[in-house]
């Protein structure tokens, strides 16, 4: 593999080694699985929706064909009652239901919306929050999770899905390394 295919595979967000494959986490992934730029997520001080974190129950899986099976978002452990924090500085742009079942979104400064359900709202639309503040509490099943409780946790930039949890952890540096010292 020659140097001009290890950066264009970097500027794609993907580079994949024999039976190796890494990805860049942060970059947001379209319904079709295309990469699309976030880069202004990077820069943003973002926060985890529930107070002192959670595990992962269902993770982010993008599909691969534009109406395939997937995963737009992740599912966070959580009981019925449990308070949802603002992942970041934002506008309310939506507080209702959808479906049966609560729904707050958030559109940040960055043009990032963070989507939380299924919810009791505490806010309203149009109104600005801040970082951390309470907008909704966790109030029945998200599909799947059920019949247990959780808290599902979207973000996207237009129609750009991207994994929640990468607004938590920036790529930061990268640096390339001569094939030899990757063994080390």
């Amino acid at each position: 593999m020659q140097l001009s295919d290890v950066l264009a595979a970097l500027s794609l967000g993907s580079l994949s080694l024999g039976s190796l494959a890494f990805t860049e986490v942060d970059r947001p992934v379209t319904a079709t699985g295309t990469a699309a730029r976030a880069d202004d997520a990077k820069s943003s001080a973002y926060r985890a929706p529930l107070a002192g974190g959670s595990r992962v129950l269902t993770p982010f899986h993008p599909p691969v064909a534009k109406y395939g099976s997937g995963h737009l978002g992740v599912d966070l452990a959580a009981r019925d009652g449990t308070v949802v924090l603002a992942a970041g500085p934002a506008v309310v742009r939506y507080a209702g239901a959808v479906a049966g079942r609560g729904v707050v979104v958030l559109l940040h400064a960055d043009g990032i919306s963070t989507e939380y359900e299924p919810v009791s709202a505490r806010v309203a639309v149009g109104q600005r929050v801040t970082g951390g503040e309470v907008i909704a509490r966790v109030h029945g099943t998200h599909r799947s999770c059920a019949p247990a409780t959780c808290l599902h946790w979207g973000a996207r930039r237009g129609a750009a899905y991207l994994d929640p949890l990468s607004l938590l952890r920036p790529l930061g540096v990268v640096r390339l390394v001569p094939w030899d010292e990757a063994d080390r």
